[in-house]
């Protein structure tokens, strides 16, 4: 059988019985490495003995044992009762991310016979992907994970508690700190999101820190804004709630990015008009409140003009002198003003530490904005697009994945082509940049 994500089944249902091998694929030039942890009742590496990899191939009661490159053979029954959960992983040795893995399945074989498999189908940066957990509830069980860490192997033994030897680079000292850095990161976001009164919002914080864990961007500080299309047709998302609940959302993203746990927040249709901060005092009813609520904001006929926002986000951060990045969470429900202006813009800016992550709801005609991942000359790629029905058409992890989808790697482009205190956009026409600022903010 095809196992899909999150499925779960006793070994007996599949036929499964003694002993069986996990055998690991992948078509891919990319060097990884199989390993299985065997952990205690508390999900953690307890025995570091019980991490079975190539340098340790077999655990001390023989029950794992890594026959060749990547096939390991099981037999859950003989291992001790301290041990109850096995975890299937792979990690990569170098360059490359998971989503570079082509063909990566993991089978279940017994007597040469392959009588189930998983192929996880949306992984991205991870370096170190979970692909299944064997464990034991009254009977031995099987679930399809396929999630994992971008800080690699080092990260997932710290998850489970286990201790690296080496010390960490630079690098991954400011990707993935240790865990007691973690834990102290996510008690001070759900003390900062408790301040709401909201307990929705301590609800979507705990959310967004599993999926900021896995990214490696926990201990990432970056600023946050939100640009609200206020135009006409969004008139029922604003009334039905979804707009608050765009806001809502964000919130934990400011909480975990900026130290004092607010954003910037424009709104725009003819024109456009900067709003209040979202604060933790005044988020839970921001859109019905800030400068008079929604129906009394200062934006003109309510048509479509996003170029102004745009221009206003950029004029705001490129006068700020440092070197922390901004990200930009710009909602729209489609009829792009002027998609070629737009085209342009984006372009320009695409050398600036700012992310454009746009975001349509319950609309259509987007546009350029649902092509910005073919859009060519940018230094980097510095935007994405999803489009949903209704804000919450989805589940809030799997929304905060599509938020944080391309923001990491972004993140190591701008740095990697040290463009994070750059406060002057590239020209694509031959002006000067006096000329593109006097355009577009004179």
């Amino acid at each position: 059988m095809q196992f899909i994500k999150g499925q779960k089944l006793p070994l007996a249902g599949l036929g499964i019985q003694g002993a069986f091998d996990v055998v690991i694929r992948h078509t891919s030039s990319v060097v990884a490495d199989v390993s299985v942890f065997g952990l205690d009742n508390t999900a953690k590496l307890s025995d570091e003995r019980y991490m079975t990899f190539y340098n340790q191939p077999v655990s001390p009661c023989g029950s794992v044992r890594l026959t060749d490159k990547a096939t390991f053979c099981v037999h859950p029954e003989t291992l001790p009762a301290t041990i109850t959960t096995l975890m299937v992983v792979i990690a990569i040795d170098g360059q490359g991310v998971a989503r570079d893995l082509t063909g990566l399945t993991a089978d279940l074989q017994q007597n040469g016979k392959t009588v189930a498999s998983f192929t996880p189908n949306d992984l991205t940066a991870e370096k170190a992907v979970m692909l299944l957990q064997i464990y034991k509830k009254d009977v031995w069980r099987i679930s399809a994970v396929g999630q994992g860490f971008e800080g690699g192997l080092a990260r997932l033994i710290e998850h489970f508690g286990g201790q690296v030897a080496d010390e960490p680079t630079a690098s991954q000292t400011t990707q993935t700190p240790p865990s007691t850095t973690i834990d102290l990161k996510k008690k001070l976001s759900l003390e900062k999101a408790q301040k709401t009164g909201s307990a929705s919002i301590v609800d979507l914080t705990k959310k967004s820190l599993i999926t900021l864990e896995k990214k490696g961007l926990l201990n990432v500080k970056a600023r946050v804004a939100l640009v609200l299309d206020a135009s006409g047709s969004m008139n029922w998302q604003y009334n039905n709630g979804d707009v608050q609940k765009v806001v809502d959302r964000l919130m934990p993203l400011a909480i975990n990015f900026d130290d004092d746990g607010e954003f910037e927040c424009w709104a725009f249709a003819q024109y456009t008009t900067e709003l209040d901060s979202v604060t933790l005092a005044n988020v839970s009813h921001f859109v019905n409140t800030t400068k008079g609520g929604h129906k009394a904001w200062q934006v003109g006929a309510r048509i479509n003009e996003e170029i102004p926002a745009i221009q206003a986000v950029i004029s705001h951060y490129v006068a700020i002198k440092d070197d922390v990045p901004t990200y930009v969470l710009f909602i729209s429900d489609g009829g792009v003003g002027s998609s070629r202006q737009m085209q342009k813009i984006l372009t320009e800016c695409s050398n600036l530490p700012i992310f454009w992550q746009f975001v349509g709801i319950g609309g259509h005609n987007y546009g350029v904005l649902e092509r910005l991942d073919i859009m060519t000359g940018r230094v980097v790629d510095n935007c994405n697009f999803f489009a949903l029905d209704r804000i919450d058409s989805i589940d809030d992890t799997r929304l905060y994945e599509l938020l944080l989808a391309e923001f990491p790697t972004w993140l190591d482009e701008i740095k990697r082509k040290n463009l994070l205190s750059n406060r002057t956009p590239q020209s694509t026409t031959g002006q000067t940049v006096s000329d593109f600022w006097r355009r577009f903010f004179g």
